[in-house]
């Protein structure tokens, strides 16, 4: 292929370089301030306002059931204060031996009712300390504190430090005071030496009860002879059993660990009958079969056994856990066979 002629002027100039824009040096970032922290306060929550006016609002925390029965004490014993001196000085207007003999009478029974009075009220301390123990043996188990277990430990040697049956656990477990032991094992071993010769002694406590109850109710003619004899003899039985672990409760204290044993029962008494329904219920179908007495004996005695029972738990200075604790079958069959575990 040709190409076209071209011409050509060798006295020109070649065209200037395009001019370039002047390049702009960058600007440096200006230094910008440094934000200011503003610390804010808390505001303090107000308090919900309540619709309720103020006269109803103090109403609701003024009880009036504490004021009532403190007046209605208060009046009764200074009306007893009053006829008590009436009588006194009668009986000086009579004659000075019998105003004598009246203020040595009045005298004993002023003593004897602050006995009395003293008695409940270290009875009720008493109950209170084993359960606070309780609570105790529970928390040094729990966390594995060794602080409250050694306040357990010596709580529990001061408890039962007069008493002949616990000698030899007392012994047994001064042993171990400076052996290095976890707090849980410590008061596993105090369980061991000390309580297990007394979970004995209340196993035998509550056979014997749950027996005399199943065979009196049976041979008793009147229902109403058949509710005091048990309610007696429930009584006795928490008393003896809170005597055993070191309460000595008295009346008042025998009631209070009544009713105890009423609420532990209502909150624990269906889970714990699992073990023993269906022999109980057994029991009672060929009891009741043989006489309605004997099968209305029987429904006592196991009633009996299951109060025994969640005393035990109640009264316990530790709980019940690395020995086993008894159930009711097996407490059954020991009211069943007459056996009160001293061949054992």
């Amino acid at each position: 292929m040709t190409r076209k002629p071209t011409s050509f002027k060798l006295d020109a100039k070649p065209d200037p370089a395009p001019k370039q824009k002047p390049v702009k040096k960058p600007r440096k970032p200006r230094a910008m301030p440094a934000p200011e922290i503003i610390i804010e306060e808390d505001i303090p929550e107000q308090p919900i306002a309540t619709s309720l006016p103020e006269e109803a609002a103090i109403e609701k925390t003024f009880r009036w059931g504490g004021l009532f029965l403190s007046a209605s004490i208060s009046l009764f014993t200074l009306w007893l204060s009053v006829t008590f001196m009436r009588l006194i000085d009668e009986l000086f207007a009579r004659s000075p031996m019998l105003g004598w003999a009246g203020f040595a009478l009045l005298s004993i029974a002023g003593i004897a009712a602050a006995a009395l009075f003293l008695r409940e009220t270290f009875g009720l301390m008493r109950l209170r300390k084993l359960s606070t123990l309780r609570d105790l043996a529970s928390k040094a188990r729990n966390e594995n504190d060794e602080k409250t277990a050694a306040s357990v430990i010596r709580s529990l040697k001061k408890l039962y430090a007069n008493r002949p049956d616990t000698q030899w656990g007392l012994a047994a477990l001064k042993e171990h005071d400076k052996d290095i032991i976890d707090a849980a094992d410590r008061i596993d071993l105090a369980e061991r030496d000390l309580l297990v010769p007394l979970d004995e002694q209340a196993g035998r406590i509550i056979a014997a009860s749950s027996r005399r109850v199943t065979v009196l109710t049976a041979i008793t003619p009147a229902a109403m002879l058949d509710v005091l004899f048990v309610a007696a003899q429930n009584l006795m039985m928490l008393r003896r059993l809170a005597t055993l672990y070191g309460g000595r409760p008295g009346t008042f204290g025998t009631m209070k660990l009544g009713r105890m044993v009423i609420s532990h029962l209502a909150i624990t008494g269906g889970l714990a009958l699992t073990d023993g329904l269906v022999q109980s219920i057994i029991g009672k179908g060929l009891m009741g079969r043989l006489s309605s007495r004997l099968g209305e004996g029987t429904v006592n005695g196991i009633l009996t056994t299951r109060i025994g029972l969640a005393a035990l738990d109640l009264t316990r200075p530790i709980p019940f856990r690395d020995m086993t604790r008894p159930s009711l079958a097996e407490q059954l069959k020991n009211v069943i066979s007459f056996d009160d575990g001293k061949n054992d």
